[in-house]
């Protein structure tokens, strides 16, 4: 920015809360799971990712196991992919971990981005399984091999259990979270897959029809897609520092323009600092002069209780002379 950097209103946790110049004020809020949209507290969604974890790598060695004295290479291929579930658990049980990381020199918001980061692999990952899995299916299609119904029917029945009560226990948490929304997409997918495995198996045993293997492992990779289609979306477009789509920004617009003492604002910045926490920066053109700390207290309050934003800059100006960032909000 082109002007004196003492007049910002910083959000550093190492600052005083009165630690300001003429027209700035200093407020940073340290409740980061305090407000509306935490129904699920850390140390219990780490219990539930570790419970999934858990069952998955139980599932993991049955299927080995039949895979094995079955010789079908159907099931040690899911195997194989539920290998990659588990790893995609760890990485957004991981990144909720140091997200939790207290914020320090080198990096001033903590790691909470990780949890970004992991959302964007794990949906990447998800994508990957899915080209594997249709690629597969497409090649059997043409030549279905003939396969122990009734084995795969059980050993796929237990992931459908293992899968469905991993992708419950991650519900909750997955309404406000898009890393966690990734991690419960992954067990979904996969209860919808052992659940085709089932209905396929059991028509396999019956009737011969062993082609529907493959064609409903096509169908449901479609629905996978469709899904994690606009979770990788989301994911890029918080790595693309883009306003979180639960923010109203035309909302915030309004409510910071019509605050008294207030004549406009310019270079208003919204972003998500993590999958679940948003930061916003703005400047205020007050030609009546710095408003007090309560005053802006008062804001960086309403902007966390009703608009969802956990981390506030203000910067107060009086209008006298240009301000405007490099970076100019349209």
């Amino acid at each position: 920015m082109a002007h004196d950097h003492s007049h910002h209103a910083h959000d550093h946790s190492q600052h005083s809360p009165h630690d300001h110049s003429q027209h700035s004020h200093s407020h940073h809020d340290h409740s980061h799971h305090a407000h509306g949209h935490h129904h699920v507290t850390p140390s219990k969604i780490g219990r539930t990712f570790a419970i999934a974890v858990f069952l998955n790598l139980i599932y993991v060695g049955v299927e080995l196991g039949y895979g094995f004295i079955t010789h079908s290479t159907a099931l040690i291929a899911d195997a194989g992919h539920n290998v990659s579930d588990v790893l995609g658990l760890i990485l957004s049980w991981t990144a909720i971990v140091l997200a939790r990381k207290k914020p320090n020199e080198r990096y001033t918001y903590g790691l909470r981005s990780t949890s970004i980061l992991a959302a964007l692999i794990n949906a990447m990952l998800l994508l990957i399984a899915c080209g594997a899995i249709a690629w597969e299916a497409i090649h059997r299609l043409s030549s279905p091999p003939e396969v122990a119904g009734l084995t795969i029917s059980a050993v796929a029945g237990i992931g459908i259990v293992v899968n469905g009560l991993s992708a419950l226990l991650l519900m909750k948490g997955s309404q406000h979270d898009v890393n966690i929304r990734s991690a419960y997409l992954h067990m979904a997918a996969d209860a919808a897959v052992s659940l085709s495995v089932v209905i396929a198996g059991l028509a396999m045993l019956y009737g011969q029809w062993y082609w529907l293997d493959p064609a409903m492992s096509l169908v449901i990779v479609v629905v996978i897609v469709l899904g994690t289609g606009s979770l990788l979306l989301e994911a890029i477009k918080l790595a693309l520092s883009a306003v979180p789509k639960h923010i109203d920004t035309t909302a915030i617009n309004h409510y910071l323009n019509h605050l008294v003492g207030v004549k406009e604002i310019h270079d208003l910045h919204i972003w998500g600092l993590s999958t679940t926490e948003n930061a916003l920066t703005v400047h205020l053109v007050m030609p009546e002069g710095f408003p007090g700390d309560a005053f802006l207290d008062k804001i960086v309050l309403t902007l966390k209780e009703h608009y969802n934003i956990h981390h506030s800059t203000l910067q107060v100006e009086l209008g006298q002379t240009e301000h405007h960032c490099a970076l100019v909000s349209h």
